[in-house]
């Protein structure tokens, strides 16, 4: 996609911001609304491009919701004020829209004096937490696995008994940008333990993970010519376990295993599920 056109695609997000809010059944605060009331959230929920405009993605961000207001966490979203990262524009080499988009960002952030952020997206993980700092945006910024690990180390989640997932062979995806990127591998398995699941190792894991394809901002581009997809030789790795479940953790991973599975036509033999609604669905949440 020519940056131009990514550029007006991103700034048409805003107007879809809270599109997501209309199947919940309970109210989301945005940082404004708390702000009138006198008040401020604890933890702020950074839903980014995917989690809001992606009709896959919004899933994912529904699932992150049900848990924060399960474990009664007060968090807020930004709703409309919330724009891109940033990320795709700096991946594809423009430095000055990426700072443009960063500086729009960080002043609204630190108008409302936010201190910690959660994302469902490494890439927006990565951007805020990496990158934000040397423009005046430093926060405390965790990924949705982290969160979701130390709620579970303080007991707030545990798995229904006869939960889904009990006794099912699932198997996990390191996205790039969290794992190789920030270093963050523990988290999503530990979330996964608890659930007395099969777990299997891809023999690409961890730091000598295999990436998706989607990263570098080549999400937004066609795939350059050769013999194979980067996700088709994904999913002959996940094939290979025998998972019925592919574990992930980041919205563009999900587009990308997904197509590799219908690709290779095994829709009815392997669904691919984000670590927080994997989480959702055994808390009955």
């Amino acid at each position: 996609m020519p940056l131009g056109n990514m550029h007006r695609q991103i700034e048409q997000i805003g107007s879809k911001k809270n599109k997501f809010k209309e199947k919940m059944k309970f109210d989301i605060p945005t940082v404004a609304e708390l702000t009138a009331k006198g008040e401020s959230p604890d933890i702020l929920f950074w839903v980014g491009c995917a989690g809001s405009f992606d009709e896959r993605a919004q899933k994912i961000t529904r699932a992150i919701c049900k848990i924060l207001h399960h474990v009664k966490i007060k968090y807020a979203i930004l709703g409309k004020e919330e724009s891109c990262t940033g990320d795709p524009a700096k991946r594809a080499g423009n430095e000055f829209l990426f700072q443009m988009q960063a500086m729009v960002n960080i002043e609204t952030l630190n108008g409302y004096c936010i201190k910690k952020i959660v994302t469902a997206c490494p890439h927006c993980f990565n951007t805020i937490k990496n990158e934000y700092p040397e423009l005046g945006g430093k926060y405390e910024v965790i990924h949705h696995s982290e969160l979701i690990q130390s709620l579970i180390n303080e007991g707030k989640l545990k798995p229904a008994d006869g939960n889904t997932f009990k006794g099912k062979k699932i198997t996990y995806h390191d996205p790039c940008y969290l794992g190789r990127g920030n270093n963050v591998y523990e988290a999503p398995r530990k979330a996964l333990e608890v659930l007395d699941a099969d777990l299997i190792e891809m023999k690409r894991c961890r730091s000598n993970g295999l990436c998706c394809g989607a990263g570098g901002a080549q999400m937004f581009k066609e795939p350059e010519k050769g013999k194979k997809d980067i996700n088709e030789e994904r999913m002959e790795d996940i094939i290979e376990t025998k998972a019925e479940y592919v574990a992930s953790a980041c919205p563009f991973c999900m587009t990308m295993l997904n197509d590799g599975v219908k690709g290779k036509n095994k829709e009815s033999e392997i669904k691919v599920l984000d670590i927080a609604e994997i989480t959702a669905q055994a808390n009955d949440l």
